[in-house]
């Protein structure tokens, strides 16, 4: 079930109705209403979906966008922050952008997790530059990689369990909504879940049927290109919690959220384990030309038509 992003052009827009008529006139007529919007373009996207040009398949947390935060900033409250009033604002804001998803009957909500701590030094930024810099198979890249999960994995416990608690009083409210908690595969390894913390997470709630996983295409891929993971090992071990995913191209190593066939994605090796009707949701960069997303759903159609 392909649909498509907000996040492609809701910066160039001041109210919500020209801008889902943009992405309804570019072919997608199922939409993801994504973070980074302002409460002022509500009314707007409203009137969409009453007029019944758009189906809303999922939002993205948070939605609207936190009216004191001024950019679009998804992780700008966190599950995990040492904050007791961020923590608290992240789970307000949650369970209001919850009530919204299920005011477009949305079928899943993609939530951002949190992130452990670390010095710049030891994070996810150094390996990439020394990857790009064509280092990936020297024994200082090797050893910079070690040293940063093993500081990262000794530190990390506090800051799952802060957010697996978030997440058990979030999961009976999207229960009462009928709304799946998507948690996202995300590109820092900083960030929570690894995918080591998915499989704890997702088997902590393996009888809960509205938790699952969410697999965005590019963050996985990025982490792929640092050795951290393999991308078709870790889709067969995650897929039996699959919610959807979102679809976009990375061009080497590190440049992702460019449009599907611009980069060096498989995709027919990678949709191979999702399962039929799911959710397959373009989120593009802004940056991205509307006749190159044109051009690239027609042939995803003649390669795909079966998950369109």
């Amino acid at each position: 079930m392909l649909s498509f992003s907000t996040c492609w052009n809701n910066s160039r827009h001041s109210e919500g109705e020209p801008m889902i008529e943009e992405i309804v006139d570019l072919g997608f007529n199922r939409i993801e209403l994504s973070h980074g919007m302002t409460i002022a373009k509500l009314p707007g996207i409203r009137n969409a979906f009453q007029r019944g040009i758009f189906t809303c398949v999922g939002v993205h947390n948070y939605f609207p966008a936190p009216v004191e935060v001024i950019i679009d900033a998804p992780d700008a409250y966190e599950f995990t922050s040492h904050r007791p009033q961020d923590r608290k604002r992240a789970f307000d804001m949650t369970l209001q952008t919850l009530d919204i998803a299920a005011e477009f009957n949305a079928e899943y909500l993609v939530l951002h997790m949190g992130s452990v701590p670390m010095k710049s030094k030891h994070g996810t930024r150094p390996l990439t530059t020394m990857v790009s810099n064509g280092q990936a198979n020297t024994t200082t890249y090797t050893k910079a990689k070690i040293a940063f999960v093993k500081k990262r994995e000794k530190i990390a416990p506090l800051y799952f369990q802060r957010a697996l608690e978030a997440l058990e009083k979030i999961a009976d409210r999207a229960a009462e909504l009928q709304i799946k908690l998507a948690i996202e595969s995300r590109s820092r390894f900083e960030d929570v879940p690894t995918e080591r913390e998915m499989i704890a997470l997702q088997d902590h709630f393996a009888d809960n049927p509205w938790v699952g996983y969410w697999h965005d295409f590019g963050h996985v891929q990025l982490k792929h290109n640092l050795g951290l993971l393999d991308h078709q090992q870790w889709l067969e071990t995650i897929s039996p919690r699959l919610i959807g995913g979102h679809v976009h191209d990375v061009q080497w190593p590190a440049r992702d959220h460019r449009v599907p066939y611009s980069g060096t994605l498989d995709y027919p090796e990678i949709l191979k384990h999702f399962p039929a009707n799911c959710p397959l949701t373009w989120e593009l960069s802004p940056t991205r030309d509307a006749g190159e997303i044109r051009s690239a759903l027609a042939r995803w159609k003649r390669d795909f038509p079966d998950r369109c």
